[in-house]
């Protein structure tokens, strides 16, 4: 026996009904030929007439009999025509209607309805009868404009019906913060986006709403409650935050409720060209994982750096690195009158000098395929091009390689920094700023130890050459914490195991690093080299530190994932070299305040015989450059008298 089921729901017949009929109709068609479109608004406008005959025909006025109805018609329809194409009402994709197609077809209608109103009045004054009659023409203009843009709003709904339809699995409901002209061209541009991501069902204002707002046919809902609260109210599967006037912490509060609940944060740029649809929906993005730092973003002092690099030769080594090429786009805001970019990665400066050339600069730069390790080379391009300036940001930074490798830590962080502040010496260089890390502070590994020794060496270098009332460069250090997207840092490589499905790796649960931007970065490195006498470390206030099992989380419910579930995070253990937390400033310094309440600079304690220190560092040299590692690390602990290896075969050493 067959059985039936029958379903009585409209809205499931109305569903099935219109499914069949698009995917039957409207799968495979393509945008319509212009002339088609011509043809079909022609069509309109004589339906239109014939609309209008029969309303006008049933009413007390008598048409006048000058012409025919076929002529007065045709002379209708050529008006409308001619206006068509001069307006280019055909020319907009009709499924794609906007407000600009609108306005083109009342502008054609307008301006048809008026030269027929003119030619109706001359026709009068010359043969003294009328074609049309004023109520016809006027009627008719109304008729066609309504017909012909409920044509474009018919075939706009239909196609955007059959298409959530189609993707209704694919499309996600979304809620956007904020409700100025920059949310709203954005609802709008990502509603006609195709293909279609998401769809807007309400918006968040953060003042007190009235219930009954709307924009756009959605609600404005009040910033009241939780932001999850209002996103399930919707059934949305996440928010786009479009208000940029929210602080930080308004920031990190909607965060940190929408990624409890599991809900997806995007974040989006200023619109700055509210017609270009394409760029409005490509600047919807991941909610930045430097938006999670728990502090404000440090600005800086322009003026006092411009007046440093204004007009100057700047040389850049290490200058395409993360950092590098950031100092670089930071030195060129303020004009220097040339550049000077050094780096041994020729793949990376190549691409550094095709981004300086399309910025069609009108300054002059010099890039060179160098190591900091070739004193020859280095003194040719210092003496050539004779800089004032020399930021110095070339170094090798991962420390499991450099536990492997203690030889190459040495040569290039140590050896390499002593050839360029020798030269810098030598060549009268204003200011000399070396990039160093808080590794560098009671280093417990080679890679720490060795940014230690060069920050010693340009620090008692300028000092020597105070002691002995010598003219010198000024030798600046500035020290900071890890930094956010850099080369090498953890945020980079989460972001690759989240799209690789994880698991994350991170090396003990418990471990506490301090971040900062690479812009930041940055402003810290060209501010100290500015305010800075010489011989000084700067370093900066970085907040608080922040727990790298919580960034983890963070960064995979941002992908849209759920810890432990769908991205698992293994605990592997601390790697070479590693402490759990890192440190500003060792056990015995003292800070000293500057002029910016965010900038300190570090007192400690310095060397005291500059002879012995040299001959200390000679032979930690030359031992390097033996590839002697077990006497090189003694060496460097012999220096560094606080230098203790933790998870390393040189703990050994330490007893």
């Amino acid at each position: 026996m067959t059985k039936f089921n029958f379903n009585f729901s409209g809205k499931s017949i109305f569903s099935e009904i219109t499914k069949d009929f698009f995917e039957n109709r409207f799968s495979n068609l393509a945008y319509l030929p212009r002339w088609v479109v011509f043809c079909i608004d022609i069509v309109i406008v004589l339906f239109a007439s014939v609309i209008t005959y029969f309303i006008v025909s049933n009413l007390t006025f008598k048409n006048y009999d000058t012409y025919s109805v076929s002529i007065r018609y045709l002379i209708t329809l050529l008006t409308y025509a001619f206006f068509f194409f001069a307006f280019r009402t055909y020319a907009g994709i009709i499924r794609h209607s906007s407000f600009i197609d609108g306005i083109r077809l009342l502008l054609a209608t307008s301006f048809a309805f008026f030269s027929l109103v003119v030619l109706n009045y001359t026709h009068f004054f010359v043969h003294s009868t009328k074609i049309f009659l004023m109520p016809e023409l006027f009627i008719h203009s109304i008729i066609s404009f309504v017909l012909l843009f409920l044509f474009r709003i018919v075939v706009k709904f239909l196609f955007e019906t059959y298409v959530e339809l189609e993707s209704k699995d694919k499309i996600k409901k979304i809620v956007v913060f904020g409700i100025d002209a920059n949310a709203f061209a954005l609802a709008k541009a990502l509603n006609s986006e195709q293909p279609k991501r998401y769809k807007v069902v309400a918006f968040i204002e953060k003042t007190a709403a009235n219930k009954t707002k709307e924009v756009l046919g959605l609600p404005i809902v009040s910033y009241k409650e939780s932001v999850a609260q209002i996103i399930k109210k919707f059934n949305a599967s996440g928010i786009i935050l479009s208000d940029h006037s929210l602080t930080k912490s308004e920031q990190l509060q909607i965060v940190d409720d929408c990624l409890e609940h599991h809900f997806q944060v995007l974040s989006t740029q200023t619109v700055k060209n509210w017609e270009d649809e394409k760029s409005i929906t490509k600047s919807i993005k991941q909610f930045d994982i430097k938006d999670l730092l728990e502090r404000q973003p440090i600005v800086l002092h322009n003026q006092v750096i411009s007046n440093q690099i204004k007009g100057q030769t700047i040389m850049i080594t290490g200058a395409a690195g993360s950092i590098g090429s950031e100092i670089v786009q930071q030195v060129l805001d303020f004009k220097p009158s040339k550049l000077i970019v050094v780096d041994q990665a020729e793949t990376p400066l190549y691409q550094l000098g095709l981004l300086l050339d399309s910025l069609l600069l009108d300054i002059a730069y010099f890039s060179y395929v160098a190591d900091i390790k070739e004193a020859f080379v280095m003194e040719k391009i210092i003496s050539e091009h004779k800089p004032s300036v020399i930021y110095h940001a070339a170094a090798y930074k991962h420390v499991p390689l450099m536990e492997l490798n203690p030889y190459q830590a040495v040569l290039t962080n140590v050896y390499g920094t002593k050839v360029l502040a020798d030269l810098a010496q030598k060549y009268k260089v204003a200011s000399f700023v070396m990039v160093s890390t808080d590794k560098a502070v009671n280093p417990s590994n080679v890679m720490g130890a060795s940014k230690r020794i060069a920050e010693m060496y340009v620090q008692s270098l300028f000092r020597n050459a105070q002691a002995q009332e010598e003219t010198t460069t000024k030798f600046i250090t500035t020290r900071f914490g890890n930094v956010l997207g850099s080369n090498g840092s953890v945020v980079p490589l989460f972001t690759k195991q989240i799209q690789e499905g994880g698991p994350i790796t991170i090396t003990h649960p418990d471990i506490i690093r301090y971040f900062m931007t690479i812009p930041e970065a940055c402003q810290l490195v060209l501010e100290a080299g500015s305010m800075g006498n010489g011989g000084e470390i700067y370093i900066f206030d970085m907040g608080e530190p922040v727990r790298i099992i919580d960034l983890a989380y963070k960064m995979i419910r941002l992908a849209g994932f759920i810890p432990e579930q769908d991205i698992s995070i293994q605990v592997v253990g601390l790697r070479p070299g590693e402490k759990l937390y890192e440190e500003l400033l060792n056990d015995a310094a003292k800070t000293l305040p500057t002029y910016h309440e965010k900038i300190m600079i570090a007192h400690e304690a310095s060397v005291t015989n500059f002879e012995l220190f040299l001959s200390q560092l000679e032979a930690l040299i030359q031992s390097a450059k033996k590839m002697q590692s077990t006497e090189t690390v003694s060496l460097m602990k012999t220096i560094l008298p606080e230098f203790k290896s933790r998870n390393s075969e040189f703990e050994r050493l330490d007893s």
